[in-house]
């Protein structure tokens, strides 16, 4: 039990609370589709979760194993588990192999297109980890990574693409980029010393969270699109207001020379905010009937 409880410290097994949610509104907006595939939809619904866990974990995991050495060396990381020896890192590249086939076989028994989509999707989520070396975008790649749960999903139950999951693809690059810059802040000097890339290294504090901000700003458009254009009702808009909320919230917890509320912005308003509007949106799904999407 120990060691599992490594793994689970390891790919920070917590932090599924940020795309998940998003994910699951992917699958129900397939799932109340005309378009949806007549397989179980519990058969669906298991692949998908299984592909989110095998998938992240597989990111997590090799951002670990290839930050080891940047790890070690910043106080703030340096309890990590493969840093203090807890996992080796052999044992760590075997986990990130073993989910990554595990995330693939599960796509194999979706549907041909998200089995050959699945190696763009890897390709993404692993390759996020390099980006901090050469630039200051990797927040946006990192978005990006995170922002093929709902698109993903859809295609699992629909096999085909769509503007609507598409719009909340971008909510979540946006949203989840502009979250990663503020967490990006407690290592500003820490990647200034080693020349690693992030908006706040490259541009300051103050600069980087007003990035930020406008990122967020662009999140906060793509979930009204979504919803204009969805034709939802009441119970999403309440969703969205609690959506926005939670990003005022973590913006006005965070200043340049105040980040003691990071982790407070970082995991609770930004969980409360992906699990609050998902369960809202699929409840305006049920309780608004079929729309064609």
């Amino acid at each position: 039990m120990s060691k599992v409880k490594s793994y689970l410290s390891l790919i920070r097994f917590s932090h599924t609370i940020f795309a998940m949610p998003f994910a699951m509104i992917g699958f129900a907006l397939g799932a109340f589709s005309p378009h949806a595939h007549l397989r179980p939809l519990w058969m669906l619904f298991l692949l998908v979760i299984g592909c989110m866990i095998f998938a992240r974990s597989a990111a997590m995991a090799f951002n670990r194993w290839l930050d080891v050495e940047f790890d070690a060396k910043n106080p703030r990381t340096a309890i990590r588990e493969i840093p203090r020896g807890i996992i080796s890192k052999s044992s760590a590249m075997r986990f990130v192999i073993v989910s990554c086939m595990a995330f693939v076989v599960c796509t194999w028994f979706i549907n041909p297109l998200c089995f050959w989509l699945s190696f763009v999707a890897l390709a993404v989520v692993l390759g996020y980890s390099y980006t901090k070396r050469f630039t200051p975008f990797c927040h946006l790649v990192l978005g990006l990574g995170l922002s093929l749960a709902p698109i993903g999903a859809y295609l699992a139950v629909t096999g085909r693409f769509a503007v609507l999951p598409i719009l909340f693809s971008f909510t979540v690059i946006f949203w989840v980029s502009g979250f990663d810059i503020i967490y990006a802040l407690q290592d500003e000097e820490f990647d200034k010393s080693l020349q690693l890339y992030s908006m706040p290294s490259w541009l300051g504090k103050a600069k980087a969270l007003r990035v930020s901000e406008g990122l967020h700003l662009l999140s906060t458009a793509c979930v009204v699109t979504a919803g204009w254009y969805g034709g939802f009702g009441l119970w999403y808009w309440a969703g969205v207001a609690v959506f926005m909320g939670m990003l005022v919230y973590q913006h006005l917890l965070v200043k340049p020379n105040d980040l003691s509320r990071v982790n407070l912005a970082f995991m609770t308003a930004n969980g409360i905010a992906s699990v609050v509007f998902a369960v809202f949106v699929i409840a305006d799904l049920f309780l608004g009937g079929m729309r064609i999407f």
